[in-house]
């Protein structure tokens, strides 16, 4: 029965994962399955972007604003990872994911100490196609590394360059969708009215409805230019990098850095039940590779030839 895998260095040999797509990003993006049950992916071409935002909250400035050019095209979950994706995973391998996982209510984590990603704390049973949820950044590595075992293509998570880049979808708007968050409900799961109703927060709401007033199943919203769902809300994605703030002058290639700031890992995208402002693509969330939330999990990357 595993709890934790050893680093997987085998990356750099296993045959990428999808031929390139057009030059272009965005541009004929391919959807692909590397095996029958596995995530589907979307590709991703290579391309320029500006990085970051001259500002945040204090402790998380988001800056600064750098150039970053994606140089290799990869391949981006479609979706966050599902309950029942991870199901696959643990079943085939024994491996025990954290226990002990936080609720939050807009302000404050409490801790369920029984809680798992089987059993989050919603008061119910999680569905298998909503994203799996209560796992560390060691339970998401773990996940990618057998998922580049059983299929000899170089899965890992997304560098934090790739996430923002593809968040974007091409825009350099405040949120993928333009400037008015009230616009966003077409496209992700925030804390909105309905979930003000259902969970009153001491965070203001973004004002619209998308009815769902929590969790929703992954794919439910419109799609962003690039072909991914839920980037922005549902939950927060862990990422392969470690959280350094500001920015450091390297990488700026795309890769991630993973030179300083180790003990902690960036998380992206908010969640159903995050305030407006840490809903845009530049946010940065940082937190220790063994923080367990209810509105953490996360979404897969691979790279192309």
């Amino acid at each position: 029965m595993l709890k934790r895998f050893a680093p997987f260095t085998l990356l750099a040999l296993l045959a990428a994962c999808a031929p390139m797509p057009a030059k272009e990003a965005g541009e004929s993006a391919k959807r692909f399955r590397d095996c029958a049950d596995c995530p589907e992916m979307v590709t991703t071409a290579a391309g320029r972007f500006r990085m970051g935002f001259d500002g945040g909250e204090p402790e998380r400035y988001e800056g600064p604003v750098r150039d970053v050019t994606v140089v290799r095209g990869f391949a981006a979950g479609r979706t966050e990872v599902t309950v029942g994706e991870f199901r696959r995973f643990v079943n085939a391998t024994g491996y025990k994911a954290a226990r002990g996982c936080y609720a939050w209510d807009g302000k404050t984590p409490t801790m369920l100490p029984e809680a798992t990603w089987e059993d989050p704390g919603y008061g119910r049973p999680p569905r298998e196609d909503e994203p799996a949820v209560c796992v560390d950044w060691q339970d998401a590595s773990a996940y990618v590394q057998w998922l580049a075992k059983r299929t000899s293509k170089p899965y890992r998570l997304l560098t934090e360059a790739e996430w923002e880049y593809a968040a974007d979808a091409g825009s350099t708007a405040t949120f993928p969708w333009g400037e008015d968050a009230s616009l966003g409900c077409k496209y992700a799961n925030l804390y909105d009215l309905s979930g003000a109703r259902a969970r009153p927060a001491p965070i203001s709401p973004t004002a619209c409805d998308d009815g769902q007033a929590g969790v929703s199943p992954v794919g439910l919203f419109a799609p962003n230019a690039f072909g991914q769902h839920d980037m922005v809300g549902n939950v927060w994605e862990w990422v392969q990098d470690c959280y350094e703030m500001p920015y450091p002058a390297a990488p700026v290639d795309g890769s991630a850095q993973q030179n300083s700031g180790c003990d902690r890992r960036g998380t992206r995208g908010g969640s159903w039940i995050t305030e407006t402002a840490r809903q845009r693509p530049t946010f940065r969330g940082r937190d220790p590779i063994d923080r367990v939330s209810q509105v953490f999990g996360f979404r897969i990357g691979c790279d192309l030839e």
